[in-house]
């Protein structure tokens, strides 16, 4: 069977199983069957070959049971494929989301630029409309006030005027295409710089909010919320871990807990605080370059005041450049409340894959579960089992890696998220390595 023929009919059965989940009163995006699919495909247990074609009893023994998981709502794998799906579709990284977020605005102002530069003036009227949708453009940029804000256009106009007065449009014209879109910008940025200088000089910012006070709140805020989702991740993946291994040692406890979906929920629970530490670093990082720009706009706000004092006139080779960095600075303050919204979005949207934990798992029949059993956190295995070493003898069919006798150790992909692969593998436990 070629490529094309495994995708036509790898596309039939994800058509199939979602129209029968429907059918069945479930309704599921594509993308979730997909991921299901290959979910199901790949797990050794249900016995697919990946290298065999599928026959036809392949294809309805892996429909009905992507169809069973998909249906089967009191299972918490269901929630942990759902909870990947969402964070796979969802989730980007720093460079990324800024990356997309700057194209964005470059497509929205797009008309506008295109409006300007493209203009060809003749009479003064014509020439003062330019002007004006130049005023328009250098506002829209900066994301400082609204264009329909008579107060806030008056003062980019002074800004601009400042810097760009009327009677350079002759020159402005003149320039090529590119050229005029290298100058729009410099102007956004000097007209920015301005302002927020007049901000501080309390002669102006209308419109402008204290960016570096909200992250100052809203930073910790966003941190404390994972935080606390990490602290209760950790709590349950102890308690779960506790009540696994009380099951391989005691008989009656395995009669006792075997109905429940305890391994369902470890995993569960470990790829929700798996998902969470990705959240919590990308915070941390907002958290440092945001103190970092702090510093550097108080220091070029600082050099700008001692340069302007005073002064009757100043050279602009002296000020342009301080404005131009207020302004850089100030665009890197939007992007980290942008980050912090999205982070923000994602904690709290992660939240409902882990919801049926306490369906399954009510806070008093966990703490009865838990009666007699010794819960250990994964501080404590670790230290427990520092300096212990594997006994290869002890292990027929497993080849052991260890630093000090494998060449390139340390670039070496360390796969299970730093979990142990044997405890995986025989237990079926998420134990840390």
């Amino acid at each position: 069977m070629s490529c094309d023929q495994t995708e036509s009919v790898i596309k039939k059965i994800i058509r199939e199983i979602g129209q029968e989940c429907t059918a069945q009163g479930q309704t599921v995006s594509e993308t979730l069957v997909a991921f299901m699919v290959k979910a199901v495909g790949l797990d050794p247990r249900n016995d697919f070959n990946v290298d065999r074609v599928l026959t036809k009893k392949d294809v309805q023994n892996l429909t009905q049971l992507c169809i069973t998981r998909l249906l089967d709502t009191t299972n918490p794998s269901l929630s942990t494929i759902k909870m990947q799906v969402y964070f796979d579709m969802n989730y980007a990284n720093r460079a990324e989301l800024l990356s997309e977020q700057h194209r964005v605005l470059e497509g929205r102002l797009a008309p506008v630029v295109r409006d300007i530069t493209d203009s060809r003036p003749r009479v003064q009227e014509e020439t003062e409309n330019v002007y004006r949708k130049i005023v328009s453009y250098v506002l829209l940029s900066s994301g400082l006030g609204s264009p329909t804000d008579i107060e806030v256009v008056r003062e980019v106009t002074a800004a601009l005027q400042s810097v760009f007065p009327q009677t350079e449009m002759i020159t402005f014209i003149s320039l090529s295409k590119k050229n005029k879109e290298q100058q729009l910008k410099k102007l956004a940025m000097l007209v920015t710089g301005i302002r927020l200088y007049n901000k501080e000089c309390r002669k102006g910012g209308r419109s402008i909010d204290d960016l570096p006070a909200i992250l100052n709140e809203a930073i910790p805020s966003a941190t404390r919320t994972v935080d606390e989702g990490l602290n209760t991740c950790h709590t349950l993946a102890h308690q779960y871990t506790a009540l696994l291994e009380s099951m391989q040692e005691d008989q009656h406890r395995y009669t006792q807990l075997t109905s429940f979906k305890l391994k369902e929920a470890l995993f569960n629970v470990r790829q929700y605080e798996a998902f969470l530490c990705i959240l919590l670093s990308d915070a941390i990082t907002s958290a440092q370059e945001a103190e970092k720009m702090n510093v550097q706009f108080a220091a070029t706000m600082e050099q700008l005041k001692n340069t302007v004092q005073n002064k009757v006139s100043v050279d602009t080779k002296e000020v342009f450049p301080l404005f131009v960095a207020l302004s850089n600075l100030w665009t890197g303050f939007q992007d980290e409340i942008r980050l912090l919204s999205f982070l923000t979005n994602m904690t709290n949207n992660l939240q409902q894959f882990s919801e049926i934990q306490s369906q399954l798992f009510p806070e008093e029949v966990l703490t009865s579960l838990l009666e007699g059993v010794t819960v250990k956190s994964d501080e404590e295995r670790i230290r427990e089992t520092m300096g212990t070493r594997v006994n290869v003898s002890d292990f027929k069919n497993q080849e052991w890696l260890f630093p000090e006798t494998t060449g390139n150790f340390d670039q070496l992909l360390i796969q299970y998220h730093g979990f142990c692969a044997h405890a995986i593998g025989v237990k079926g436990l998420t134990l840390p390595g």
